[in-house]
């Protein structure tokens, strides 16, 4: 049975009742290609997605990083990447490409899989290359306001000490959960017990990290009503209706039509209905009849940096 965690104390920081609910709809991947930034900007206007992270060694992360250099109200991380998961459309270190490093197959790209990068790993090259990317969105004019790990190969226990590190060394909160749960388990993200991972959690906090009670990602469809939309709306309705309080963090996938279907046509179905989805009436009506709150990481970020000053 997991350890009861006291509530998030982030609520009482950003000025919520301990019983609020929530959620940071998060646009993972912008960056990677146009369709991902279209999508990213234009969930940003329709005001539930108020956040997303940068791939930094994507092809069109320079014309998000321009747009975001110019807009600094916009809300934007870091997705620290290591992994170059499509077949016909890749990307390679920021850092270095050497094969010997380790975080390259024989083409010079990313890894496809985490599990590659892990079996390849050089802790050293990793972490410069993590450095790097955050260099280069700093570099281009962007103040980020968290931290997280595309495809979570940051959370691999020989890289995860460092990834939470870089959260202090740059005053921005890293993605880590305050409490395990089944998914970060099966992955073999740790070992530790769930009375070790609370004290962990508990001198995060105690240092000014602001963390997340619980984390959700893009559902899988297969089959039946799960391919209307009407069907995978309902996915994701039930498990935000499940929700307990405190601050759950979706990680979403959106893309406009047009190239996704090129790059990634098994998955283009999925990432073009988040796109429209999240900019629908009817998501915005269901979030309100819950008592569901969107919230961006700036807030947290902010915290975060008062806390520590």
């Amino acid at each position: 049975m997991a350890t009861q965690m006291t509530p998030n104390p982030l609520l009482a920081q950003l000025g919520y009742p301990p019983d609020a609910r929530l959620v940071i709809f998060h646009a993972d991947d912008v960056g990677m290609c146009h369709g991902s930034n279209r999508a990213f900007l234009d969930l940003l206007e329709a005001g539930i997605v108020r956040t997303g992270s940068i791939m930094a060694p994507c092809p069109w992360a320079p014309e998000i990083l321009d747009y975001c250099a110019g807009h600094s109200e916009v809300d934007v991380g870091v997705h620290l990447t290591l992994n170059s998961e499509w077949s016909n459309y890749r990307w390679g270190p920021v850092a270095m490409c050497e094969a010997a490093a380790g975080l390259v197959d024989a083409r010079g790209y990313f890894w496809q899989q985490p599990a590659q990068t892990q079996a390849h790993l050089q802790v050293e090259a990793a972490l410069a290359e993590f450095r790097a990317q955050i260099e280069r969105v700093r570099a281009a004019g962007v103040d980020f306001t968290h931290i997280d790990a595309h495809m979570g190969a940051a959370l691999l226990p020989e890289l995860f000490p460092a990834y939470v590190e870089l959260g202090f060394a740059y005053s921005a909160p890293v993605l880590v959960l305050r409490q395990l749960d089944s998914a970060i388990r099966t992955r073999g993200y740790t070992d530790a017990s769930d009375a070790a991972w609370t004290a962990f959690a508990d001198g995060l906090e105690a240092r000014g990290m602001g963390l997340i009670d619980r984390f959700l990602i893009t559902p899988a469809y297969g089959g039946g009503d799960a391919d209307s939309d009407s069907g995978r709306a309902a996915l994701y309705e039930a498990s935000l209706r499940d929700l307990s309080p405190g601050i759950a963090y979706f990680s979403l996938h959106p893309n406009a039509p047009g190239d996704i279907e090129t790059i990634a046509p098994d998955h283009a179905g999925a990432r073009i209905f988040e796109y429209d989805y999240f900019r629908s009436p009817r998501l915005k009506e269901f979030l309100q009849r819950e008592g569901i709150i969107p919230i961006g990481y700036r807030e947290i970020c902010t915290a975060m940096r008062a806390q520590r000053h």
